[in-house]
């Protein structure tokens, strides 16, 4: 199979990737992407002490922009969050900004996802405080992703919501079966929210031209905008690992890629706007990297974030209040072993010898 890894490694032996062009972050991305699993980053030694075969394996590079390494990355942290799953119905929303959106966000990321963040969190805090829909205050995780299927950039936020909040006398209040926002009410209070903060904060001196940020402004009043609600989660028990496969996706994964000949990178994307459709698409392996590097967030910019009730500040105490309020049973903390996660990950236990079937045991250089 071809990988990320092996279209970088190849454009780098051949000196057609400008470093220069890159931030520190982005150039940190690329040599922990290439150096991934190889030497370069360190290994260990399984050895059969029956039979005495050994198996070399090479340490990953663990960069949340890596393919090669967010499967184990996402079990480490569905083991952690499952603790915080209670036992009502789960509610999936997205948040997306007009691609208009798209010129700002390549000069001000920071900001631009920043306001993104903020605007989701206190459109959905408000509404759901409002008697008329729920009165209650909620918790909920959100997950920032930049892009779309063929790579471009599209700034949206996946959020999974409890169905239900705590009232002003710290009851547990649930919510309607359907989500309790009309997409409607969230989608006009998002777009305002949004473009106050913008008109606020975006430095318009960034721009060659101060007039476009009006008219970006003036079309983005214009638009309706989009907000997404998927069908709710009935099965608390399955929540975390659905949440699982949003907070470690990257850009692109390995197994959509195809084909790499000629300079060039085949990969399979889903066309949304043509009933998803699984499509095809080529790029020079130059604008397949440019597209990719657009998607590696500022540094210190945490795409996954907690807020109400799952916020982590006191998140011990807070939860454990609302197991007895949702009759959720306690679920002890695991303890992470590597061994039977990568079992997990590859569907084999990993300690048993593939030569002569017995326990193997590590050692580390």
């Amino acid at each position: 199979m071809i990988g990320i890894q092996d279209i970088f490694q190849s454009m780098q032996d051949e000196h057609r990737i400008d470093e220069s062009t890159l931030n520190a972050k982005q150039r940190k991305v690329l040599k922990d992407i290439i150096e991934c699993k190889t030497g370069l980053k360190g290994l260990n030694k399984d050895i059969c002490e029956s039979c005495g075969h050994t198996e070399i394996h090479y340490n990953s590079c663990r960069n949340i922009n890596c393919p090669n390494c967010q499967a184990y990355d996402r079990e480490v942290w569905i083991n952690k969050e499952n603790r915080f799953a209670l036992n009502v119905n789960y509610f999936h929303i997205v948040f997306t900004i007009p691609s208009e959106l798209n010129v700002l966000s390549l000069i001000d990321p920071k900001l631009i996802y920043s306001i993104l963040f903020r605007s989701v969190s206190q459109t959905l805090k408000e509404l759901s405080s409002d008697k008329k829909y729920l009165g209650a205050n909620i918790g909920f995780t959100a997950v920032l992703h930049t892009w779309g299927q063929n790579l471009s950039l599209h700034p949206h936020i996946h959020c999974i919501i409890p169905g239900g909040g705590l009232d002003s006398l710290k009851r547990w209040r649930s919510s309607k079966k359907k989500f309790f926002i009309p997409v409607k009410v969230a989608s006009k209070m998002f777009r305002g929210k949004f473009l106050e903060l913008l008109k606020s904060e975006f430095d318009k001196t960034k721009l060659e031209d101060r007039k476009q940020f009006q008219e970006i402004i003036d079309i983005c009043y214009e638009k309706d905008w989009v907000v997404y609600a998927k069908k709710p989660m009935k099965s608390a028990k399955h929540v975390i690992g659905y949440l699982g496969r949003y907070t470690h996706r990257i850009a692109i994964s390995n197994a959509r890629i195809l084909r790499y000949e000629d300079k060039k990178v085949t990969f399979k994307y889903k066309d949304y706007k043509d009933g998803n459709k699984l499509k095809e698409m080529t790029l020079e392996d130059s604008e397949f990297f440019r597209r990719f590097m657009l998607h590696v967030l500022p540094k210190g910019f945490m795409k996954i974030r907690h807020y109400g009730f799952l916020g982590n500040r006191n998140k011990e105490e807070r939860i454990a209040a609302l197991r007895l309020a949702t009759k959720t049973p306690e679920v002890a903390p695991l303890e992470i072993n590597p061994k039977e996660i990568i079992s997990k990950i590859l569907k084999r236990d990993v300690s048993v010898c593939t030569v002569c079937g017995q326990k193997r045991h590590p050692q580390l250089e």
